[in-house]
């Protein structure tokens, strides 16, 4: 179905092969826009999980694979488009204390290598993204965007560095960005380093489930609301410059969404607490709960799957796609 504000229009995406970038591009495409698709380069010219998109939809877009910390490269995709969505990251926590160093020249340099290539080039908007991980545990709640910014992880530190960047830009060159700052998206084709693919795939195949803290608190995003939520910013007037949560502004522990899921699933399995799976005690993030005020006034978005009808679909998605998870396999 094609969408007006979208038809014709010239698109780049980084990180088109990840979770949400993906079905953020799949999205695109089927509204009209003319889709380039920047994907991590790899020998075997894998697309990442843009290969799950719709054939008809894959075959109309123009998939560019690179590495977002090379400028020259960065510059050639961004050429031409009249809008970028830079979802490009490493975005695992666990893998950040083990690479640091990696983590901030993709994250951070990466970010600095498509803002320059959107300025040079004019582009007409960058959507950015960020995450809720920026915040650190909740000093308040809900967590509005003036939220103090806490790195309690290096993955996290670096997230704060490019929104910086960002913002600088808009402030130091009238760079129209927007940044984006999703709550814990979940949903179809997420990756098992994710707790709630986590929790599905072991309760599907396994008798005991290994996690980490049960205690934590998440606001849990589905994913199709997220990608929604980036049409928006992408088309608001006059929100340049600004940050919006992307948040249910709800919350649930650990524990409580693992009744929901094995009761889902329909399995009764036991569950032990594995060290392994323990952030640092100061790294832990203990309580993340959006206060998403500003998008429902300023990008008129608000969420509309429930948690309970999100997690269904994504049970159901994860069962008919089993082969592509390694359940109990400590993904990080």
């Amino acid at each position: 179905m094609t969408n007006s504000f979208w038809n014709g229009k010239k698109v780049l995406v980084t990180g088109a092969g990840g979770f949400i970038g993906s079905q953020l591009t799949e999205t695109l495409a089927q509204s009209g826009a003319a889709v380039r698709a920047f994907v991590r380069y790899n020998s075997r010219r894998d697309p990442g999980l843009l290969r799950l998109a719709d054939e008809r939809v894959l075959r109309e877009m123009e998939i560019i694979f690179g590495d977002i910390r090379d400028a020259d490269a960065v510059t050639q995709a961004v050429r031409g488009c009249d809008l970028v969505f830079h979802l490009g990251a490493l975005i695992s926590i666990p893998y950040s204390y083990v690479h640091p160093r990696e983590v901030a020249e993709v994250n951070w340099m990466g970010t600095l290598n498509v803002l320059t290539a959107s300025r040079e080039c004019g582009v007409g908007r960058v959507l950015h993204t960020s995450t809720s991980e920026v915040y650190g545990t909740a000093l308040r709640v809900p967590i509005d965007e003036d939220h103090p910014l806490q790195g309690q992880s290096p993955y996290s530190a670096s997230k704060i560095g490019a929104d910086k960047m960002a913002e600088s830009f808009y402030c130091a060159f009238q760079l129209p960005v927007v940044t984006v700052r999703p709550f814990n998206t979940y949903g179809p084709r997420q990756s098992a380093r994710a707790v709630i693919p986590t929790i599905i795939t072991q309760a599907l195949a396994l008798d005991e489930i290994h996690l980490g803290n049960l205690d934590t608190r998440r606001d849990f995003t589905f994913v199709s609301d997220t990608v929604r939520g980036f049409l928006c910013a992408a088309q608001a007037e006059q929100v340049e410059g600004e940050t919006f949560n992307l948040g249910t502004g709800q919350e649930v522990t650990i524990r409580e969404l693992l009744e929901r899921i094995l009761k889902i699933v329909g399995r009764d399995v036991r569950v032990r607490v594995d060290d392994q799976r323990l952030r640092p005690e100061n790294s832990e993030v203990l309580r993340l709960l959006s206060n998403n005020e500003k998008a429902r006034q300023r990008l008129h978005w608000q969420p509309e799957v429930s948690l309970e009808a999100g997690l269904e679909q994504t049970v159901e998605w994860i069962r008919q796609h089993q082969s592509l998870y390694r359940p109990g396999v400590y993904e990080f």
